[in-house]
């Protein structure tokens, strides 16, 4: 029953998105021969005409690409990593594929003919990916068993070819733990290394398996970013399933939201402007590794929201606020937290302003409508006690650069000079 529910489910999956999937045969001059390759376009390819994709390329293609696409777009449409570009080949001749990984026992390099598929994967796959289709300079590389030693040798290599590397279960070559610690030490470019097995393996090659991981968690370098995962009481046939989603969420960590853990270990003791720029840190490095020109999440303005408001009297709610407002022109959230800036500031008519122009970008039937409505009523309800005549600050064309100077100073707010306060006001349209 289970097996049954098992291939209902793939065949769901497969039917979802085989739409997206183009098939060919590449004619190969380093192989001479065709190899047949799969290639997933993700759903936003046609209408965001401008937008790159990272490039994945899955070596047992006939086994793990399915799985892969599928993780990918779970991983893309939570929201926890970019959308991407996957090509899978095709190796199901066992023979050929023995061929293809095979490797020297002098040196345990790759032979003529692994070399020659080397040559294939780097130069003619690689650039026809990215002549025929917008990919971002991120790519990664997934194998299993033969094809996860294999994938090693784009490690290392002078100029690495990938920049993340998913290695299950993998046959590793005797001497490959010397070739890839020295390399890891050598990195200068943000890499990505996972490694799983599990005791679905022999004693001999988790033994194998385990000396690899123990030189490559001795790599001092900040760039080279690894993650070992020993599964228990599961078959080789499921750590597949379960690798690739652990993998995506190690290297697509950054991609995602804020979390508990995230906001917990490097946000909670920040000051606000420490808080503010790794955000804007975070989202510059997202779009320089991934090719995703993200906005700042509405979830991850929320995440630092706390920080603003009660550290150092709310002094950076003003620049937290311009920031928000130029990122999203149309979104309320600028206009509050500049409303409640000019309110802690006791400066009451910018706060009615930006707390009215927030409110009246917000829809009227909105969950979030009467929430805006009371920062206006609340504001109100001060300047009344003040003594203003409220009724003339409910009409928007009464917001007076100079006339805000003026009265803000005769009604006693706490004001700069009307020459500060016309700097502001300008800077703050």
């Amino acid at each position: 029953m289970k097996k049954i529910l098992f291939t209902l489910i793939i065949l769901f999956s497969s039917l979802v998105y085989s739409q997206n999937i183009i098939e060919k045969n590449i004619e190969s001059y380093e192989l001479n021969t065709t190899r047949k390759i799969q290639i997933y376009i993700p759903d936003s390819y046609q209408q965001d005409t401008l937008r790159s994709y990272p490039l994945a390329v899955i070596l047992d293609g006939n086994l793990l690409f399915d799985t892969y696409v599928g993780n990918a777009r779970l991983f893309s449409k939570s929201d926890k990593a970019p959308e991407q570009i996957i090509v899978g080949i095709n190796q199901d001749n066992p023979t050929q594929r023995q061929i293809d990984c095979s490797y020297e026992a002098s040196n345990n390099l790759p032979t003529s003919d692994g070399d020659n598929f080397y040559r294939f994967i780097r130069g003619e796959l690689l650039d026809y990916m990215e002549l025929n289709y917008r990919v971002s300079p991120f790519k990664t590389i997934v194998g299993n068993k033969l094809t996860g030693n294999f994938l090693n040798y784009f490690l290392i290599e002078d100029t690495p070819g990938f920049n993340a590397f998913i290695c299950i279960n993998p046959d590793f070559a005797p001497e490959i733990a010397g070739y890839l610690s020295a390399k890891g030490q050598k990195i200068k470019e943000e890499t990505f290394y996972y490694l799983a097995t599990g005791d679905y393996d022999s004693k001999k090659k988790q033994t194998e398996i385990t000396y690899v991981s123990d030189f490559l968690s001795q790599v001092q370098n900040k760039k080279f970013n690894y993650k070992f995962q020993y599964f228990e009481n599961i078959t080789t046939t499921t750590s597949l399933g379960q690798s690739i989603p652990q993998a995506l969420s190690f290297i697509f960590d950054i991609y995602s939201a804020v979390s508990e853990g995230e906001f917990a270990k490097k946000l909670k003791d920040l000051t606000p402007v420490e808080a503010i720029a790794y955000l804007e840190t975070k989202y510059v490095e997202i779009d320089y590794l991934f090719g995703s020109d993200l906005k700042i999440r509405e979830k991850d303005i929320y995440a630092i929201e706390s920080i603003v408001i009660e550290k150092e009297n709310g002094d950076y709610l003003k620049d937290f606020g311009k920031m928000l407002n130029k990122l999203y022109e149309e979104s309320p959230l600028g206009n509050y937290y500049l409303g409640m800036y000019y309110e802690k500031k006791n400066k009451l008519k910018k706060a009615l302003r930006y707390y009215k122009d927030g409110y009246m970008k917000v829809p009227n039937d909105h969950e979030s409508a009467v929430g805006y409505y009371r920062n206006v009523e609340r504001v109100l309800e001060k300047m009344d006690a003040k003594g203003f005549d409220t009724e003339e600050f409910m009409d928007a064309n009464e917001f007076d650069t100079e006339e805000d100077s003026e009265e803000d100073t005769e009604s006693g707010e706490d004001s700069n000079s009307e020459e500060e306060n016309t700097e502001e006001e300008s800077s703050d349209e």
